[in-house]
């Protein structure tokens, strides 16, 4: 069975056996929101450092220490939102294009969307856990390689 992929015809199976770009597109992914969220922790540091290091009244180094608190809160939200706009809005996360992979609707081949996105990143928590053991059984035994993300939004990650 063939489908439209960005105006182009997708394979059958041999285009969704790319475990080992996933694999690849993850791991550059993690980097990127790693150094994202290492940027968000020294911003922090930083402005906490110089409000007392400049002798703030207390309730500037209270808001201060509030402000940051809520930006190390906001982290997950951030790593939601890098999945569900590059993933669900152009097909690709930085990691996925490095790969030579993109996320596609099974359906018509287009782009995923914001919905379909949400669901696949969402559902990222189980799919990690115990160390991406859920992720590899469910990628494993789909004939498709989906993930349990996959399986319920119903994309397909194909190659390029």
């Amino acid at each position: 069975m063939s489908e439209m992929a960005y105006g182009a015809r997708v394979a059958g199976p041999a285009e969704v056996e790319v475990v080992g770009q996933r694999v690849l597109a993850t791991l550059v992914d993690s980097v990127v929101l790693f150094l994202v969220a290492l940027g968000v922790f020294v911003a922090q540091w930083i402005v906490g450092a110089a409000v007392v290091i400049a002798g703030a009244p207390e309730g500037v180094q209270i808001a201060a220490g509030i402000l940051g608190l809520l930006a190390i809160l906001a982290i997950p939200a951030l790593f939601v939102a890098y999945y569900v706009h590059f993933e669900g809005r152009k097909g690709q996360t930085i990691g996925k294009k490095m790969a030579g992979v993109r996320v596609i609707r099974q359906d018509t081949g287009g782009l995923p969307g914001t919905k379909a996105a949400l669901a696949r990143t969402l559902l990222r928590v189980v799919d990690g856990s115990f160390g991406y053991l859920v992720v590899l059984l469910f990628a494993l035994s789909s004939d498709r390689r989906q993930r349990l993300g996959d399986m319920a939004a119903r994309p397909l990650v194909v190659r390029a």
